[in-house]
């Protein structure tokens, strides 16, 4: 199990160590036993812009959950293949076939996954 907090707030304070310890607990409580998770604190123009990005929701939310397994692979076997998003030329070749994938996965599996790196240099 992998664990990732980061917080780019600081509206609240977040003190890491109970945070992670009671997210234990609730893997515990809810039967999981193995689950990587990345948990990232952002104040409510943060949250607005990735709810804008990732849902084309222009407001603010309380929490955006990602199923980033299917996405992060996608990513992945982009760079496998020989992409790279290092300046904006690359990032947009390898933004269209890590989007045409997902697409095209959506397509399969009714969801609506986007690239990890939208607007990475817009």
């Amino acid at each position: 199990m992998s664990l990732i907090l980061r917080n780019l707030q600081s509206v609240v304070p977040i003190r890491r160590v109970p945070l992670r310890a009671r997210i234990e607990v609730l893997r515990h409580i809810l039967g999981i036993r193995q689950f990587d998770l990345g948990v990232i604190c952002v104040d409510d123009k943060g949250i607005q812009r990735l709810n804008r990005t990732y849902r084309q929701n222009p407001t603010p939310t309380d929490v955006l959950s990602f199923p980033f397994h299917e996405v992060t692979t996608a990513h992945g076997l982009c760079h496998l293949l020989g992409y790279k998003h290092s300046t904006a030329a690359e990032w947009q070749e390898m933004y269209h076939k890590e989007k045409v994938t997902l697409e095209a996965l959506n397509e399969v599996t009714g969801t609506s996954l986007q690239p990890l790196t939208k607007n990475l240099f817009g």
